[in-house]
């Protein structure tokens, strides 16, 4: 593939890296304090502009830092598929993103391109980012760097992550740039969903992270309320993004988000993340404390619907189906018991991030997976949405439909998460039934920070460690304490950071096994600061 070196090298002038930054693409792509990103954003506009001009289709970018706090920023890069970035090509990125020299960047970016064919038809890049202030000129900088590999750029300005990975999808099958087909899919789906069930008689209360979600859940609020959902938001953009709300915020604190103390008891409540492609449900008990269910319960949900759906489909439709949970790590022991003895669906364990899981999800024909932290999705074989739509009409059959059509097929999509649960709940299951599928195992997460979180490796899921020495061993002595104990340790996949899980049969126990293996890594593994 040809390059405009001259070009190349100009643009990148007015891009120069901070000489002591070292970006690493983790589990979602890069994140770091803005300032530091303008490099980092250009450098993976080239890098995608060249993926986009191989095969000559649309790729993506979305500028966001998910749940991170609002000073900061990153961004994930998209496949032509709607998937996140293929892991042969993270190498690549990251070299290109931490060359240190000019001349360091352009040896690596032509090396890349000799590599590569050009398509006949021009590569496209679409780009969104969400709310942060600091998204526009990121954007810019991305843009800049696909228009100096001489890729054509399509800014979409502020759209939720989901929606971005939705855009891709639908421009490269239809070629226009319609963010009202992403409602629309959502709306018709929904309704076929939820036709002749009886809405909930309480609203659904929605903690937006005041993020990019609350904008486009606002846009739906009229259109859902006729189809019988009435939303109530909070955390709509009034104040600091993930502050004290947010998916993450909840789902690791185990409490409600700001604002949201006071719901009523028994309402049924969800916090969706910064960039809307997480989303979490919890209510509150008679004595006003909190509930939480997490993506673990929603995984759950989901299975058991599914496999209703499947029993009403007309008989031989099951036949030969496979149908699978895939989780992490993170997940809580009795949901694995629940979905593997109970339910009867194969389980399988991942390494966290999207990428992992997503990509173990595809092997089934039906592949369920929600992350602890609410991220998921529930992908459809091709051959099995082919097989399904050659059938005689059937309610059931339809149904199955619209749910791969609700369901985002690239990428997990909190909203997409807030429908399918309202439908299922509708459709015969209630809060209360949903909260007694399983009762989770106390557990408590942690996070501490590291100088180095490359000296922790992992085995197994990244359930055991391998590196440093002895750190295994003094977790399995930690655990050996404790009833029904389980607890690992984790290099975080965006930042200098080990992340802790613990569970044991009573909170004080998990409370106490994870901050006993949080010490232990402080000790082993170069703690910075104070102690957990």
């Amino acid at each position: 593939m040809q390059l405009d070196l001259a070009a190349v090298r100009a643009a990148a002038a007015s891009y120069v890296k901070p000489e002591s930054f070292r970006p690493s693409y983790g589990t979602a792509g890069f994140r770091a304090e803005a300032s530091l990103l303008p490099s980092t954003m250009f450098r993976c506009g080239m890098l995608i502009g060249l993926k986009a001009r191989s095969c000559g289709q649309a790729c993506g970018v979305m500028v966001t830092a998910s749940h991170n706090p609002e000073q900061d920023n990153g961004l994930k890069l998209v496949e032509a598929s709607g998937e996140m970035l293929e892991q042969s090509w993270e190498a690549h990125v990251t070299q290109l993103a931490q060359a240190q020299t000019e001349e360091q960047l352009l040896q690596a970016l032509a090396a890349l391109a000799e590599t590569l064919q050009a398509a006949e038809t021009p590569g496209r890049v679409i780009i969104g980012r969400d709310t942060r202030t600091s998204g526009a000129d990121l954007a810019a900088a991305c843009s800049a760097g696909v228009a100096a590999v001489g890729a054509q750029v399509s800014d979409i300005g502020m759209a939720t992550t989901p929606e971005l990975h939705f855009t891709v999808q639908t421009f490269n099958r239809y070629h226009t740039l319609d963010e009202q087909a992403y409602f629309t899919n959502l709306l018709e789906s929904f309704r076929t969903l939820t036709a002749g069930s009886h809405s909930l008689q309480q609203p659904l209360h929605v903690d937006c992270a005041n993020g990019i979600g609350a904008f486009k859940l606002q846009q739906l609020v009229p259109q859902l309320q006729k189809l019988g959902l009435q939303l109530q938001l909070y955390n709509a953009g009034q104040g600091r993004l993930n502050h004290e709300c947010g998916a993450d915020y909840v789902q690791k604190e185990q409490s409600f988000p700001a604002g949201m103390g006071d719901v009523p008891t028994d309402a049924c409540c969800a916090s969706i993340d910064g960039d809307a492609d997480r989303v979490v449900f919890f209510t509150k008990r008679q004595d006003g404390s909190f509930v939480l269910l997490d993506g673990d319960k929603i995984a759950a949900l989901a299975a058991v619907y599914l496999r209703r759906l499947l029993s009403l489909a007309p008989p031989g439709t099951a036949d030969g189906i496979s149908t699978g949970v895939v989780q992490t790590a993170y997940a809580n022991g009795a949901s694995t018991h629940f979905i593997a003895e109970q339910l009867g669906l194969q389980v399988r364990c991942t390494n966290t991030g999207v990428k992992y899981v997503h990509h173990e999800a595809k092997a089934f024909d039906i592949g369920i997976y929600f992350e602890s932290n609410g991220h998921g999705t529930v992908l459809f074989k091709p051959s099995l949405l082919q097989r399904l739509q050659d059938m005689d009409e059937n309610v059931s059959v339809m149904q199955l439909l619209a749910v791969s059509r609700l369901m985002n097929q690239a990428v997990g999509d909190a909203i997409s998460g807030l429908l399918l649960c309202d439908a299922v709940l509708r459709s015969g299951t209630s809060l209360a039934d949903w909260q007694a599928l399983y009762t989770d195992l106390p557990s408590r997460q942690l996070k501490l920070v590291v100088s180095d979180r490359t000296v922790i490796t992992t085995t197994d899921a990244e359930r055991r460690c391998l590196t440093p020495a002895g750190l295994q061993d003094a977790i399995d002595a930690a655990v050996a304490k404790y009833e029904s104990g389980r607890a690992f340790a984790r290099p975080s996949g965006t930042e200098d950071a080990v992340r802790v899980y613990a569970e044991a049969a009573s909170q004080e126990s998990a409370d106490a096994l994870a901050r006993e293996v949080a010490s232990v890594v402080y000790d082993r593994c170069g703690g910075v600061g104070n102690r957990l």
